[in-house]
């Protein structure tokens, strides 16, 4: 793989402590959620800033696949539901819902757009096999078996290169 973007951030004080990108764009002060045994405050946590990134760079991959198609995604919005919980195995684990909300686009489409955008998006590539992760249009789930487990397959590779399919 051929690196063309690298970020760094430092944290101290851990999921109550803050954190900043050596750039200086990005300062936050971190506060752990009560349900996860923290006194909640009123800074971010993880969780929430991965929510963020998963759907600002799933929704940047969707609507260029929709512009590659020539699908009318105005208008839309992904949502990133992020959870964390133990995994029943000694550690913590997340699970992911993303959520498109498509106003200009078919369900037929806003399904088909989901999946490619889910073979293309980086983060979608990071977790998958590892994270759960779910998708919807519009609260319902897509139907077709799983689309988080295809073993790092890419079937949409030329989307990824054109922008079409």
């Amino acid at each position: 793989m051929h690196i063309r973007y690298t970020t760094e951030a430092v944290v101290e004080g851990g999921r109550a402590g803050h954190g900043r990108t050596s750039d200086g764009r990005l300062a936050v002060e971190l506060s752990v959620p009560k349900e996860i045994g923290g006194e909640g405050g009123s800074g971010t946590n993880p969780e929430q800033l991965f929510a963020v990134g998963y759907a600002a760079c799933f929704h940047s991959g969707l609507l260029a696949v929709a512009q590659g198609r020539k699908l009318d995604a105005s208008d839309s919005t992904v949502t990133a539901h992020v959870g964390i919980g133990p995994t029943g195995r000694g550690g913590f684990g997340l699970a992911v819902a993303l959520d498109l909300h498509a106003p200009n686009l078919s369900r037929v489409d806003a399904e088909d757009l989901m999946r490619r955008a889910h073979a293309l998006c980086p983060y979608s590539n990071a977790t998958r096999g590892n994270v759960d992760v779910t998708l919807r249009v519009d609260g319902t789930q897509l139907g077709g078996g799983d689309l988080t487990k295809n073993n790092g397959r890419n079937d949409h590779e030329q989307d990824r290169t054109s922008g079409a399919a």
